[in-house]
């Protein structure tokens, strides 16, 4: 089996190598991909084989459906099913001092990611629900953005992650005089979860900072008969296994209910069958299937 996570810097490819990790001990061979982003992860559980299982952002769906305009990849998008919830990723947006807020970027130059980056799919949809519009969005990956903002050549970055983000650690010091912009807006609180980036998550944050989250989710692809069986064993093993997950994995294991109820995914049927069982999978499940 496969699954395609992000970079190899990042916390999908961490969660792919921990539950590469995880069903090897159940003989299942499980190959993790790094990649571009949410809208490659969408198309490649569909179109590349042997790679049954992807992470995106939950918002992805959206941004295919109000965003996008390729036919090809919304119909996909139709048949793309959440196998389990997993973490939230905040959004820090960071700006020079003097942007109060998600409002203030009107007629300003943002950075919003590279194109296909979960990053550059969420700030396209916060700004299509708010209506808010900014003079450019700015293509450029996150590391390059840092550099632009510091540089005064632009007034704003977006980057969607697990706080704390180590670019945001590591890169910014009190001196550069740049702050972490609260997200109030009420059209886009309706639309995403409200969170809050403690104070002091970054040495030079001195408050705490209300923003908005999207979860990341482990998605398949709806086959049908191809592929059910095995991706519902291996979400059996998943489930049956998170307590291990979270004392031998990536931190965020930590905060994952793969229980929680997700707005706009529907679990997929192959999933439902095998979850709840603890004993190991049948070589022919069908004649004791979980309704």
């Amino acid at each position: 089996m496969g699954v395609i996570t992000g970079s190899d810097k990042g916390t999908y490819y961490q969660f792919g190598l921990n539950m590469q990790r995880l069903v090897k001990q159940r003989d299942i061979d499980l190959n993790v991909y790094t990649s571009k982003g949410s809208v490659e992860n969408v198309y490649a559980v569909f179109q590349r084989p042997r790679t049954q299982l992807g992470i995106v952002q939950s918002d992805v769906l959206a941004f295919v459906a109000r965003v996008q305009t390729d036919a090809v990849l919304k119909r996909i998008a139709k048949k793309i099913k959440m196998v389990f919830p997993l973490y939230n990723e905040e959004i820090h947006l960071l700006g020079r001092q003097g942007i109060t807020d998600f409002d203030d970027l009107t007629d300003r130059r943002v950075a919003i990611g590279r194109e296909g980056s979960g990053t550059y799919l969420t700030a396209r949809l916060l700004f299509k629900v708010s209506e808010v519009q900014p003079r450019e969005m700015v293509l450029i990956d996150t590391d390059e953005a840092l550099a632009e903002l510091k540089a005064g050549r632009i007034d704003a970055m977006f980057y969607v992650a697990g706080y704390p983000v180590k670019l945001l650690t590591e890169g910014v010091t009190e001196a550069d005089g740049l702050a972490l912009i609260p997200i109030f807006n009420k059209s886009i609180t309706e639309f995403y979860p409200v969170v809050q980036i403690p104070a002091k998550t970054y040495a030079w944050q001195s408050a705490a900072v209300d923003t908005v989250a999207v979860k990341s989710v482990l998605v398949s692809y709806d086959f049908r008969r191809l592929d059910c069986d095995n991706v519902g064993r291996f979400a059996q093993i998943v489930s049956t296994n998170l307590d291990w997950l979270k004392k031998n994995g990536h931190p965020k294991w930590q905060s994952v209910d793969l229980d929680f109820p997700l707005k706009g995914w529907e679990q997929y049927d192959c999933v439902r069958r095998y979850v709840g069982k603890s004993a190991p999978a049948p070589a022919k499940p069908k004649t004791s299937r979980i309704p």
